[in-house]
């Protein structure tokens, strides 16, 4: 049995909203009446692919921010997710749907991914950031679960029998690649040479799985992941596990990972409990997004995670938010309201 934490998976609707660009309001005193159009500050939040996790929750998050600020507005927009987002924060970056962004002031980003970007590491040793020093953690904001599915009537059992494979194993610059080629490496399998990689995002990569064009999908996604939840509709699934002396190796190269049992149930076909490894969808800006601001993201964004209706709303939580925090160091804003709240 794991070590590590066990989530029951749970239905909540998403708000209509969530994929819209969102509007908010300035950070010094909360909840109260709006300012003029010309005092507001605007901010960009980039997010991950539409198919996954980060982009629709990420719009709501930016929704609580506009209700519950005044003086901010943080439109969010789709991305390649973890290694094009941390990269973002230091110039230009591509919007999946409108084209070139000038600047990026907040980021979403596996907690892992940022780590290697801080320690110039995996995808960032050949092409460091510039200032690894300048990226400032906020908090963790859930818990990303490395969900390698298959059919349940697959003969494959374990990532070991991946050789040979179709594989999904996520887009180039993903924090699902960059786990997923460590994964692959411990159980002895080369990405490059022993499987045929795709790299979709998780939900053209769910219908290419239910399509059988695939054999496997890897996806750092929350739990439950829609996705998935869309392939077992009408198609039968199993996780394969990530645990033993693979797991272990994963772990002493990189602290950002955990253990997690994803219940039982949690999918169509999934009757056991499943180990897999769990790091964090954590949220991240740079030294000059000003401490007042800071501080009021951090704050409405726990204050208020109740209010979210995305399916992982209720693992917002303040007494996860440090969590694997590792090298990165907090913003001076969020610092100050950790301490306030006691939590530091």
């Amino acid at each position: 049995m794991s070590k590590g934490r066990r989530i029951r998976a749970s239905v909540a609707v998403a708000a209509a909203g969530a994929l819209a660009l969102s509007a908010c309001t300035p950070p010094e005193e909360a909840d109260g009446p709006g300012n003029e159009a010309d005092d507001t500050q605007f901010l960009r939040l980039a997010t991950g692919s539409t198919g996954g996790t980060y982009y629709p929750l990420g719009g709501e998050i930016a929704q609580l921010w506009g209700e519950h600020i005044e003086g901010v507005q943080v439109d969010t927009f789709p991305t390649g997710a973890s290694v094009q987002n941390l990269r973002a924060l230091e110039g230009e970056t591509e919007d999946e749907e409108e084209g070139q962004i000038d600047q990026v002031e907040l980021i979403m980003s596996v907690n892992g991914v940022a780590m290697q970007a801080k320690e110039s590491v995996g995808p960032f040793e050949d092409q460091p950031l510039e200032d690894p020093d300048d990226v400032f953690f906020l908090g963790n904001i859930y818990p990303e679960v490395m969900q390698v599915v298959v059919l349940a009537d697959s003969d494959i059992e374990s990532i070991g029998d991946l050789d040979g494979a179709n594989v999904e194993i996520g887009p180039a610059g993903s924090g699902t690649e960059v786990a997923a080629r460590d994964i692959l490496d411990v159980y002895g399998i080369d990405a490059d040479e022993d499987i045929n990689t795709f790299d979709s995002d998780f939900g053209d990569a769910a219908t290419a799985l239910g399509d059988e064009q695939v054999d496997a999908a890897f996806g750092i996604l929350s739990v439950p992941a829609a996705g998935i939840e869309e392939i077992s509709a009408n198609n039968d699934v199993r996780l394969l596990p990530i645990e033993g002396e693979e797991a272990e190796e994963l772990q002493e190269v990189d602290e950002s990972y955990d253990l997690m049992d994803v219940e039982g149930g949690t999918y169509s076909g999934q009757d056991e409990d499943v180990t897999t490894l769990t790091q964090w969808a954590s949220l991240y800006s740079t030294g000059s997004l000003d401490d007042e601001t800071a501080y009021e993201l951090t704050r409405v964004m726990y204050e208020h995670a109740d209010e979210l209706g995305h399916a992982v709303g209720d693992q917002v939580q303040l007494d996860t938010a440090l969590d694997a925090q590792g090298p990165m160091e907090l913003h001076p804003g969020a610092q100050q309201f950790y301490e306030d709240e006691g939590v530091l």
